[in-house]
Order: C-alpha cells, then structure tokens, then sequence
C-alpha cells in the first residue's frame, strides 16, 4: 500500500513537473515574442486599431485653419490668399478634368477614400473647397503625362510601381502582346505557347525551379504563404513591422482591416536581434515575408501625406546593413525548416534583372512578383523551389494545396508578359540598368544640393528610383508640397510627397526639368508662408498639441 503511494505521488509530481515545464516554455515564448514587437503602434496591431477606432473626427474652422501653428494675423492671411490663388490657378488649368472627377466621385468608392487620405483628415474639409484635383489622363508619352485638357506633367508615380522603364515601353509590349495573343483570344484552362518561353525565362531569373500564376500581386502572396503552410504543417506567418504585402486578412492585420488580428500572424520588429530569437526558439512558424522596401525605412508603414502631423518623416536606407540582416534570416530559417518569401511584387526589376535576391545577394525560398512583369497588364507570379512549389503528396492523393483563378495565364497577359520579359534580356535594358544606382544616387545629391543652395527646408531620400520626402524643420503644413508640384506639372500619387517613383526612362535633361520644377514648387509654398515657424523658445510639441485636440474633439 505504501509502495502504491509512493507511485501515485511519483506520478503526480510528474505531471506537475510536466505542467510547469509547459508553462515555462509558454511564458518565455510569450516573453520573447513581446520583446521581438516593436514598440511603436505599428508593432502592436491590437492597441493600433484601437487607436484608429477612437480617433475622433473633426476639422478646422476657416478662423483657425491657417494658423493652427500659432502664426500670426499676417501669416495666416498671407496663406490664406495664397490657398485661394492656387485652388483658382488650378481649376482654370483643368476644367474638364474636374468636371469629369466631379461626376465620377460619387460612383467610385476608392476615388472618395484617396480623395478624402491625402492630408491630415482635420485640413481636409476646407481644402476639398479650395484645391481641386482631377483624377483622369487622356494619354502618356516618354515621362509625361497629359490630362483631359492637354496639360503636360513630368510622372512621378510611377503607377503604383508598374512603370519602370516608361510608358512608352509599356505600350509597345501590349500592342505586341495583344497581336501575340489574338488567334487564341479569352481561351482558359490551357496556355498560350509563348507560356513555356516565360516559366523558363522566370526561373532563370528567379534561380527558381517552378512558376505558378495568378491575378494580381496579392494573389501571389496568398498563395506563396498557403504552399509554405501545406508544405511544414505550420499556420504562423512572420511579417515585419510597417511591411504591406497585399489587402488580404493575414499581411495585413492592423487598421484598415475590419477583422481583429489573427492569432497565426506575428508582426516582429525588423532588422533586430529579438526576432531572430522568436524565430530559434519556436517550432510553429511556417514562413517569414520580406518586402525589400522596407529597407528604405525599416519599422515604418509607407510614408503618406495623411499621416505628416508634424513634419517627421524619416528614411534609414542602409544597404550593407539590410544585407547583414537578410543573411542572419536566411540562416534562422534554413536551420528551421521556415519558407523565407521575397515579395518582390512592387520592387521586382527596379533593383536589376535579378532584382533583390542579387542585388542583397540572398537566396529566397519563394519570390512572388507582380506589377512591372505584366508588360503593363495585371499579373502575380510566385517562383519557387520544387519542393515548396508542389500542391500534392504522392503518398496522400485527397492532400492538395488547391490555387485556382478564372484569368490566371490569360492569354492576352501571357503574351504581353512574354514581350516584357525578351525586351528585359535585349541591348537597350542593359543601357538602362548600366550604372543606374550611381545615376540615381548622383540625381539625389544634385536635388538636394539645388533644395540646400535655395535654403529650403525640404531634402529627398530613397532607394535606388524610390524616394521620399523629408523635412527639415516642424510644421503643421508640409502636406501643401504636393498641391504646388502639381501647380508645377508634376504628377504625385495620392500619398503626395511620401513616395516619388521614377522610371529609367529619365535622361539627364528631363530630371533637370523635374529638380526645376521640384525647386520652384518648394520656393513657391516658402513664399505663400507654410514653412513660417515661431522663434524656438515659443515651439511647441506638435504632435502633443494635436492629441490635446483629439482629446477634446472625442469627450467635448
């Protein structure tokens, strides 16, 4: 009987003995996950879309609008003319335009939201009255774009990053695409032949045995993370803080998704050692995703106007650390058996032919491409090992990894793919690539130089052919940069001056006319009042002063 007890107690001390070790290993893991989250709200996706649930809406009244900074009567009359000039100048330049943005807003939710996020949300309802913009184009050519009333402007858009090697190149791939294509027309299910020419063309390009192909460069994503699922039997995903890899629920979790982040996504900080860490440690991660953008400013979301409160905006391009960064993770996950993805969707050839594996020298698992390949129509492409790319066990005949799309490999984008990517190996690309980083780099530093000798406060950072804007003193008013470029005829997307992206295609007289305008733009709004500042002993914490706003806004 003593012997039974003793062996119950045996058993039992065992079990807790187990239970605590569980325990422990849960509370180091929880531990070590808080410590790898970076400690803005980017990096806390939950408290982040609390934030953005809270937030109170309000806006400016005309007596305060043009002295929220504390300028003075003149100050703020002398910007307020200013405003008014500027609205006027550019509703005559483009009556039709307008007109047409005018009637088509209504119908087209996504024109009221970008419409709405250029600015800070308190400016908006003001600026909507005074400032119009016109969101159609009737043609491009070369660098340039001109809009329904024949007004020319120098394209730093960059079409979402489609537009690499201008939009002259472009139409000629799909005029030769659609010629390619029209014998066989909307046919779906099979391939064009011009299809065995791309995959081989692709994994030469990628170092990838396999091709898959999809709608869109989202598409892409998502299916790159289910093959990495099915093939390690694993549901978390690691993405990095401020890193966009699509719309869809899992990448991109914070504000802006109406669902509550999901347990299988871990958002790690960036470029730090806790993350590597986490990765070590766990047994449960099926892949990490790495968009090379962020090298331009790990941590942070894409810089947008909507979002310049104050004026800080910062770039942290440092390639050989980057570099440094992308080795140690390669190395975490191959000793872990976890997928390392390249999304290289926006970035893709804007880095060079074997875009950011060669040009940070690091061998993905899986690269999902998107944009620019397409030849100027839409496509998503995952390159990858045979053994990720596989969607079925021999062993198991019902175990599938099912990825299907009605217009995947359309013919028409087939074709035009096909063009792309022959014209990427000819003679005229290797003119375009050679010295392009040095080309680039030179362009910054004679902006800058130009911006310095003016004595504006405005300098421009970036990678290779994506640039930011910085300022160099705080304001509540930066975000009015991007309404005098395009007074100036230079096109910005909708997130103003928080990306500029240019197209190889510039020749050293056209970006001579971008720095001219670039200049005259930033003179005008130094001229119009927007950069007055108080004397230093009189500056107060901007972003301080706008949450004393927003706390009175939401309990007033």
């Amino acid at each position: 009987m003593e012997s039974l007890e003793i062996g119950l107690f045996v058993v039992k001390g065992g079990i807790v003995a187990a239970a605590c070790a569980v325990l422990l290993q849960k509370t180091t893991q929880r531990l070590q996950l808080s410590l790898a989250k970076h400690p803005s709200l980017g990096g806390h996706l939950r408290m982040s879309k609390r934030f953005a649930h809270w937030l109170p809406a309000y806006s400016y009244a005309q007596d305060t609008w043009f002295a929220v900074d504390g300028a003075p009567h003149a100050i703020a009359q002398q910007r307020e003319q200013a405003l008014a000039r500027l609205g006027q100048t550019l509703r005559e330049r483009s009556p039709l335009t307008l007109a047409h943005t005018v009637q088509t807003k209504p119908m087209v939710s996504d024109m009221q939201l970008t419409s709405l996020y250029r600015v800070p949300y308190q400016f908006r309802e003001l600026l909507a009255k005074q400032v119009p913009l016109g969101y159609f184009w009737q043609s491009s050519e070369g660098v340039w774009l001109t809009d329904m009333d024949g007004n020319r402007f120098i394209d730093v858009t960059g079409s979402y990053g489609v537009n690499l090697f201008g939009y002259d190149f472009y139409k000629t791939c799909m005029a030769e695409g659609a010629a390619m294509a029209q014998g066989l027309g909307p046919v779906l299910g099979g391939y064009h032949p011009c299809v065995l020419d791309n995959v081989q063309r692709l994994c030469a390009l990628s170092g990838k045995d396999e091709v898959s192909f999809h709608m869109s460069g989202t598409e892409a994503v998502m299916q790159a993370v289910r093959l990495a699922r099915y093939h390690t039997k694993k549901r978390k995903i690691v993405r990095f803080t401020g890193a966009y890899h699509g719309w869809w629920d899992d990448v991109q979790p914070g504000p802006g998704n109406p669902m509550p982040p999901s347990g299988d996504t871990l958002t790690l900080n960036d470029m730090h050692e806790n993350t590597l860490r986490v990765l070590r440690n766990r047994n449960d991660i099926a892949c990490v995703l790495v968009n090379p953008l962020q090298a331009m400013h790990p941590n942070r979301a894409a810089p947008s106007d909507s979002t310049l409160i104050d004026g800080a905006r910062a770039s942290h391009y440092d390639r050989t650390a980057y570099t440094q960064w992308l080795q140690a993770l390669r190395q975490v996950c191959s000793d872990k058996g976890i997928a390392l993805i390249m999304d290289e969707v926006f970035m893709g050839f804007r880095l060079g032919r074997g875009g950011a594996q060669a040009y940070f020298g690091i061998e993905a698992d899986m690269v999902t491409y998107g944009k620019t390949l397409g030849g100027g129509l839409p496509i998503g492409v995952v390159c990858g090992k045979a053994a990720w790319m596989k969607r079925y066990r021999d062993d198991r005949p019902g175990d599938i990894c099912f990825a299907r799309g009605t217009f995947n490999a359309h013919p028409a984008v087939m074709a035009t793919m096909n063009v792309f990517l022959r014209r990427l190996e000819s003679t005229e690309m290797d003119a375009m690539y050679a010295h392009a980083s040095e080309t680039w780099a030179k362009r910054k530093d004679l902006l800058n130089t130009r911006l310095r000798q003016a004595g504006l406060p405005v300098q421009v950072a970036g990678m290779e052919t994506v640039w930011t804007v910085l300022y160099d003193l705080p304001g509540r008013y930066h975000w009015m940069l991007q309404y005098y470029l395009r007074e100036q005829g230079v096109a910005l997307s909708w997130v103003g001056s928080g990306r500029m992206i240019m197209s190889l295609n510039f020749d050293d007289a056209m970006f001579e006319s971008l720095c001219d305008r670039f200049v005259q733009a930033a003179k005008n709004m130094q001229q119009a009042g927007w950069w007055w500042t108080p004397d230093t002993h009189q500056q107060q914490p901007i972003r301080k002063q706008v949450f004393k706003e927003m706390l009175k806004a939401r309990w007033a």
